[in-house]
């Protein structure tokens, strides 16, 4: 792997201050206001409370945020003609997407890292094995929405197009079961969605699989591979539709 090459775009992210905002500043910001700050915060979830249930949801948004973007913005500068430019030097394929890989793990860290050292402060509590293991999730899990950007890249061939797929995240975190517990109807239709499989395997060690309600109907327990399937199928969606999209853009060369 180039270090220096990676370095160099760990600075270009990092000097985007508006991307930055929306990654990092924005979900720890959801936090304090729907976790921290309220008085259902200290009210017991699983192995836990309210405010760590939140606090996983809101790590996990700022960290697909960061990886739909790099995933994207890969795409559209090797369609921009980048691809090009790095031909003329030793990097092969296989170590720039290795290098865009790092890149987005290392800035998917950031939110989590400020999130996590908030709800630590703020009164997030929960077993060690929920922390650790749900942190876990967030990272792995993540990787996932990467090719939800460079699907975005490919398919639209423009930056807008990939600020428009890290955009929609909000709208797939509402059904998702992200930003407030859903029931009845809605509940039904977001465990269908891409980011509810993720979200519900990170929050796993906290709830062990227990419906967060607040209509005050009994708790259900969902069993774990139901999470599983989502993300595992979302992932293989994405994958498949960015190959077809590959060898098409290949196809017309």
């Amino acid at each position: 792997m180039n270090l220096t090459y990676t370095g160099l775009e760990l600075r270009r992210v990092a000097r985007d201050l508006v991307s930055m905002f929306f990654i990092a500043v924005l979900p720890a910001f959801f936090y304090v206001i729907f976790g921290a700050s309220m008085s259902y915060g200290s009210e017991p979830v699983g192995n836990g409370n309210a405010a760590l249930y939140v606090m996983i949801a809101m790590a996990a948004y700022g960290a697909v945020t960061a990886t739909t973007g790099v995933g994207g913005m890969a795409a559209v500068e090797r369609m921009q003609g980048w691809g090009r430019q790095l031909g003329l030097t030793p990097m092969s394929d296989g170590q720039y997407v290795v290098i865009k890989g790092v890149v987005a793990l290392v800035i998917s860290a950031v939110p989590i890292t400020l999130i996590y050292i908030l709800g630590f402060f703020t009164g997030a509590e929960g077993s060690g094995a929920a922390w650790f293991l749900s942190a876990v999730v967030v990272v792995a899990g993540a990787a996932v929405f990467s090719l939800y950007g460079l699907l975005a890249g490919l398919l639209f061939r423009t930056e807008a197009a990939v600020g428009a797929a890290s955009g929609s995240l909000v709208v797939l975190a509402f059904l998702g079961n992200i930003f407030f517990p859903l029931s009845g109807t809605m509940l039904t239709i977001a465990t269908f969605t891409p980011l509810y499989g993720y979200v519900a395997l990170a929050r796993y060690p906290l709830t062990g699989g227990e419906v967060v309600s607040t209509t005050g109907e009994a708790a259900a327990v969902q069993p774990l591979w139901m999470p599983a399937v989502n993300l595992v199928v979302w992932g293989i969606v994405f994958a498949l539709l960015c190959t077809w999209l590959v060898r098409r853009g290949r196809g017309r060369q």
